[in-house]
């Protein structure tokens, strides 16, 4: 019989082998040999060389986190913890290494070394982060001594272990993170793609007066940052007053981002809806730049694009520098009619007083009332000069005071408005003939629920085709495509790139570059284009 670290010896694998499990191997030696360094250096002798020794441990740590997520990954897509809860967390909390931090915080809660959380949820913690370490032992025994024997495959005990240590480290992850930062409500969390979905509104009503290019949104100018959130509160205030910004409600029931200017944004409302369509055009365009316009100026051509008012516009920019002693009935009458009316600088808006019976536009304002509030302006460029300030302050705060959640919004209001990318040339002959051989080689999935036919089957199995999938549109799937998972707050929709469907994160796990519909870098993709349309065994397709 050999000792045993003799056959250890002989089923080592060698470093070149490309499995997972193999891979494992080295990495978990690796942590081992650092900590046995760590473990027999005096640091007060050599503090140095220990703070070297501390920072190829916690490499080493990241580099074993990264394989045992791929092993993970491939052992049990389907059986994974849920991670909806990260929506919750700050965006500067998500970040590549958030793995390796959450086991640092477990080791320093057993060691009683944490000052950062209180003594009370350190009490709650420690278990948590107890049970945790310890799976992590076990899954690395019994990962080393799979990776020894037979490194493969994945049986039952190893599978046992995964879906533990997942578990207790999403359940870990998230009371350490709630006991350090306040999480988002669901609440906050609706509000937040409303002011989502407000913004991406402003960007499309800003492309079509003018005021902002596509190309500035490809090429993510700087300055977008402050723009679109103040031409989103005009947006909030005027054009879609039961949106995120409506002052109907209470403060407590607006977003946290913009209930501390509540009572600013009434104000900035009352003096926006008794601007005329000229002045609003002033004051959107003004904003779009770092200073307010000069009505008064000799060019009035706009900045940012080619939106300019109609050639007689109903109040001519001469009467805007008269003083509002004796302002003009027209423009103090001025009513903003329906949202499709102030998407349009030429528009003829109602003027004059509302006729009775007549339901009242957004910013309807009496005649009396217009007249009080112009008058406490020394001329309408005091009014727009004060109004351009207050947003442009709310606007700004917003950046300093909500970094994390204006930054959060928008990144996702980008890739929304961003352009997509263009199709890949046609293929040539010879490409179509061997597209032609990949699909008759393309297997025959006729019992697949995902599939609506062979046909769509051998479509995207087919590398090289140009047609992109049918999307298929949020309002009309109520539930996951594959484990009919019913979508809620948390449980998001995810579209799958390859074949279009919709999923829930647990059955879209997976990451795929497709060519053949221009994605050549990895995008989304579902369990089962993954395993069934996209198959490592299908050469001929992944070489497309």
């Amino acid at each position: 019989m050999l000792p045993a670290a003799f056959r250890r010896w002989l089923r080592r694998p060698k470093r070149s082998d490309p499995r997972l499990l193999s891979q494992f191997f080295f990495a978990d030696e690796r942590v081992t040999g650092v900590v046995a360094e760590i473990n027999g250096l005096d640091a007060e002798l050599d503090p140095q060389q220990y703070l070297v020794l501390l920072n190829q441990l916690h490499l080493s740590q990241a580099h074993l986190l990264a394989i045992l997520e791929r092993i993970m990954e491939e052992c049990i897509p389907t059986q994974r913890h849920s991670r909806d809860y990260l929506v919750k967390f700050p965006e500067e909390l998500l970040v590549d290494n958030l793995g390796n931090h959450m086991l640092f915080a477990a080791e320093c809660l057993l060691a009683g070394t944490f000052p950062e959380v209180e003594e009370a949820d350190r009490a709650q913690l420690r278990p948590q982060a107890r049970n945790l370490l310890c799976s992590l032992e076990l899954v690395r025994t019994v990962l080393r001594e799979q990776s020894l024997s037979q490194p493969n495959s994945y049986p039952e005990p190893v599978r046992a272990v995964l879906i533990q240590f997942d578990r207790l480290f999403a359940e870990f992850e998230l009371s350490y993170v709630s006991s350090l930062v306040a999480v988002k409500s669901p609440e906050e969390i609706y509000r937040q793609q409303e002011i989502i979905v407000l913004f991406c509104e402003t960007v499309e009503r800003a492309l079509r007066l003018g005021y902002l290019t596509q190309e500035m949104i490809d090429g993510y100018e700087p300055l977008l940052m402050f723009t679109i959130p103040r031409l989103a509160i005009i947006s909030g205030l005027l054009i879609y007053p039961e949106g995120p910004l409506s002052l109907e409600r209470s403060p407590e029931e607006m977003s946290r981002v913009f209930s501390p200017f509540y009572n600013l944004l009434k104000k900035i409302r009352e003096l926006l809806r008794v601007l005329s369509v000229e002045e609003l055009f002033l004051l959107e365009r003004s904003l779009c730049t770092a200073e307010p316009e000069d009505p008064c100026g000799p060019d009035i051509t706009p900045v940012w694009g080619a939106a300019v008012p109609r050639e007689d516009p109903p109040a001519p920019f001469g009467l805007l520098e008269i003083p509002c002693a004796t302002p003009p009935a027209l423009t103090c009458m001025t009513l903003l009619g329906p949202s499709g009316a102030a998407d349009n600088p030429g528009t003829d808006w109602q003027w004059g007083p509302q006729i009775p019976g007549s339901s009242p536009g957004i910013g309807a304002t009496p005649g009396a009332r217009c007249s009080e509030l112009r008058c406490r302006y020394s001329s309408t460029k005091d009014m727009l000069h004060t109004l351009f300030v207050c947003i442009s302050g709310v606007a700004d705060q917003l950046q300093t005071n909500f970094a994390s959640d204006m930054r959060s919004i928008l990144k996702t209001v980008f890739k929304i408005v961003a352009s997509q990318a263009e199709p890949l040339e046609e293929p040539s002959a010879s490409r179509k003939k061997d597209d032609d051989s990949c699909v008759a080689d393309a297997p025959r999935v006729a019992d697949c629920p995902l599939c609506s036919s062979p046909t769509e089957a051998a479509g995207l199995w087919r590398a090289g085709t140009h047609r992109l999938p049918e999307w298929v549109p949020d309002s009309t799937c109520s539930q996951c495509s594959a484990c009919r998972s019913s979508f809620t707050l948390l449980r998001r929709r995810h579209h799958c790139r390859s074949c279009g469907k919709i999923f829930c994160a647990r059955c879209s796990p997976h990451a795929a570059a497709l060519p053949h519909y221009s994605h050549t870098k990895p995008v989304r993709v579902c369990t089962h284009c993954y395993t069934t349309h996209l198959s490592p065994a299908s050469q001929c397709a992944r070489s497309q």
